[in-house]
């Protein structure tokens, strides 16, 4: 998230992306200018697919609390993945109701 920051907000260059990432992870130069590369291309990628993460952690806890000893971890997954790429707002509202039919 701090290179697509750095590149989309406060104006890096491609070597400057390049650079921070050599020097603060541990993934290869190739990685590096792929990375990059997809940053450059894809602004706000890095943040969507954090807050997606996000997201869907706090969906499962929503169900394990939820369905208790009936919560089943594979299921939740193919539900989560069943129809695609979703906005967030509507996978939610996914969820909530698989998890009422679950209850029910």
């Amino acid at each position: 998230m701090v290179v697509d920051t750095g590149l989309h907000s406060k104006g890096w260059t491609r070597e400057q992306v390049i650079e921070y990432m050599r020097t603060n992870s541990a993934v290869s130069n190739t990685q590096s200018v792929s990375e990059t590369e997809r940053y450059i291309a894809v602004p706000g990628q890095a943040l969507a697919y954090k807050i997606g993460e996000l997201t869907i952690q706090r969906l499962r806890r929503q169900a394990e609390q939820a369905l208790g000893e009936q919560f089943d971890i594979r299921a939740f997954h193919a539900e989560v993945l069943r129809d695609g790429s979703l906005p967030m707002a509507i996978l939610e509202r996914k969820i909530q109701r698989w998890i009422a039919e679950q209850k029910a």
